[in-house]
């Protein structure tokens, strides 16, 4: 009876312990990190095959499923502006947590995903753009209005160039991943494409959220002080989603990791600003022809 009771006695300790070097490790991680404690979006994981949290592994998981996935909020039934920002918000806020256990799956609601978020970020763009425009360049701006064929051309130029851009960012997103995948390949871990293509198309939620429309968006339902920090959130966000994907999905060490991050972001972004001077170059030739 003793035996057992000094048993119970030293779990609860070990549990007492357990707890304070847990909340202390959270402390330590707001300090250090003064823009992720303004943000908190937990991980959401559930098994694949039975639905449970605390399910220890199901032999049942298909060969497209990792057995424990997160939920991708785009990826379920409800209304579309909520699982946009909300996914949005996943893949910015809680981007290693998301990140990390990617679920594969299919790519055609991720592409929507990414192109619907990045048309919203580059309109945004554009409705803050050309006021301020206007404003600088008032004389500019009068001669458009004045003139039918200066208005048909800057028409002309927002309608190609909004959609043009947006699809651009979402390739230049989608290279990203698919160069992290030859990264990660290069450094010894097996191909995951489609999950490399999902991290690309779903990526796209940083440019929403960074963008003057996720600033609003945060403006309002967080406050001014959220808000200023989605520009430092945005800048150091591609790195941290890049390692969790590299370490969570591709199950490579730091050091390895890193190599393929650096590998794989030279690659993607010199084929992204490529492409881009090559879409830059189609407008400028459809609008003058």
């Amino acid at each position: 009876m003793g035996e057992n009771h000094g048993r119970q006695v030293s779990g609860r300790a070990r549990t007492g312990r357990m707890s304070e070097d847990a909340v202390g490790a959270r402390r330590r991680i707001r300090d250090d990190d003064p823009v992720d404690s303004f943000f908190e979006v937990p991980a959401a994981v559930l098994c694949a095959t039975c639905g449970h949290a605390d399910c220890p592994g199901c032999t049942a998981a298909t060969d497209t499923a990792s057995g424990v996935v997160a939920i991708v909020p785009w990826e379920r039934s409800g209304a579309v502006w909520r699982r946009l920002w909300s996914t949005a918000e996943a893949s910015t806020l809680g981007a290693e947590a998301f990140f990390a256990v990617l679920p594969d799956g299919e790519i055609p609601p991720a592409m929507r995903f990414a192109v619907l978020a990045e048309l919203l970020a580059v309109l945004s763009i554009a409705m803050v753009l050309v006021p301020l425009t206007a404003l600088v360049l008032p004389n500019v701006a009068l001669e458009v209005l004045q003139s039918p064929a200066l208005r048909v051309s800057a028409m002309r130029w927002l309608g190609l160039g909004i959609p043009g851009l947006a699809l651009w960012m979402v390739f230049a997103h989608v290279t990203h991943g698919a160069a992290l995948d030859a990264g990660a390949r290069r450094q010894g871990a097996r191909p995951a494409r489609r999950r490399a293509v999902r991290f690309g198309l779903y990526a796209c939620g940083w440019d929403l959220m960074s963008g003057p429309l996720g600033a609003l968006v945060v403006l309002v339902t967080r406050g001014a002080r959220d808000a200023a920090s989605l520009v430092e959130l945005a800048v150091r966000v591609p790195g941290r989603a890049s390692t969790a994907l590299l370490s969570g999905v591709y199950q490579l060490t730091p050091d390895r990791a890193t190599r393929a991050r650096r590998a794989g972001t030279v690659t993607g972004w010199a084929l992204a600003l490529a492409s881009g001077a090559l879409v830059a170059v189609a407008v400028a030739a459809s609008i003058i022809l």
